[in-house]
């Protein structure tokens, strides 16, 4: 391993801030702009990003992005300068040992950074979870065995074996690793600590949760999401259930937007309807906002009112703007972050 290449890993991980390139109507794009049809001038398949889905933020403000199709992980440094640091477009899964530039993945969904800056990638089609080290620059399998089955509840990370890792999220206090395990039909979580797996939530079976359940012997549909609030409710995103549920703290699930059918509706949130929904995230107030892919907008659940309301898309937002896929939604810092996938551009919005 060269001077150079440990050299070069670590640049590429340094610190970073923030910086947008233009706004428009309260919308401002990180990366990309308005589209002909909306006004503008920006062409998506100029973009640098190839259908990028998630994002997250180190303690610096430093955006990180990962590409689903793209296959790469790039950082966004506060001259507005998009940096790859990994990947190299294949679907592969090499590098464990080595470098950040040298790991490749496959078909990433999302990112989540912990407080002293180490990356977890949720590398989806390998069926586990990989760590970028920041301060060595190196990359491991986190968790999983890189091969799809269901096992190693209560044992090491590294041991357990997963089926379609669709999304990571940091619990409210960042020790405790969220895993949405798609084809196993759970959530899992792994203490950061201990490195332990546990089921949190799922049966294995596929179904609508009956509300006041114990989460653990609950079906589930196809959790494609989960997010914790700082209240320790665990919240899970259905895509094919069209339905947001709860696990509370003692363990009792329920579900607290959707009719399980596919549509678009606001009001109140158990008549709220969703189309496809793909992920989620939770604000400083826990309110819950939902990338609604089908329906081409972002929603809102507000868990005191108890109603769900549309904040970009659809006319709302900015009327100009047209969604497409908008697969990753992030809280950082006030702003509500929107990756829109299909349009291969990022853009933020305080609600």
């Amino acid at each position: 391993m060269s001077v150079f290449r440990i050299l070069v890993s670590l640049v590429l991980l340094s610190s970073c801030g923030y910086a947008q390139n233009e706004s428009s109507s309260g919308v401002e794009f990180v990366i990309g702009g308005l589209m002909q049809e909306e006004g503008g001038d920006w062409d998506p398949k100029s973009s640098p990003l190839l259908r990028p889905f998630g994002v997250d933020f180190d303690l610096a403000g430093c955006m990180f992005v990962v590409e689903l199709e793209g296959g790469r992980v790039h950082r966004f440094d506060p001259d507005g300068k998009l940096t790859q640091i990994s990947g190299d477009g294949s679907e592969s899964y090499k590098g464990d040992g080595g470098l950040v530039i040298d790991a490749t993945y496959n078909g990433m969904h999302n990112i989540a950074v912990i407080p002293d800056g180490d990356l977890y990638i949720a590398d989806s089609w390998n069926h586990c979870i990989r760590r970028i080290e920041r301060d060595t620059g190196i990359v491991s399998t986190f968790a999983g065995t890189g091969k799809p089955g269901f096992s190693g509840d209560g044992g090491p990370a590294t041991k357990a074996a997963f089926d379609f890792i669709m999304c990571i999220t940091l619990n409210s206090t960042n020790d405790v690793l969220h895993v949405a395990d798609l084809k196993n039909r759970r959530i899992r979580a792994i203490d950061l600590e201990s490195r332990t797996v546990t089921t949190i939530v799922g049966n294995g079976q596929k179904g609508a949760p009956a509300d006041g359940g114990r989460a653990v012997e609950s079906p589930l549909e196809d959790p494609r999401a989960v997010a914790a609030d700082s209240k320790g409710n665990v919240y899970v995103l259905e895509r094919g259930g069209n339905a947001l549920r709860v696990v509370m703290p003692d363990g009792k699930i329920q579900t607290v937007a959707g009719t399980g059918k596919q549509g678009f509706r606001d009001g109140a949130a158990l008549e709220a309807q969703f189309g496809s929904p793909k992920h989620i995230c939770i604000d400083d107030k826990d309110n819950v906002y939902i990338a609604d892919d089908q329906n081409k907008a972002i929603r809102r659940f507000d868990p005191v009112a108890k109603t769900v309301s549309t904040v970009l898309g659809r006319g709302q937002g900015d009327a100009k703007l047209k969604l497409l896929h908008p697969h990753g939604v992030c809280w950082e810092a006030g702003w509500l972050y929107v990756v829109d996938t299909s349009h291969n551009r990022i853009l933020r919005i305080k609600p």
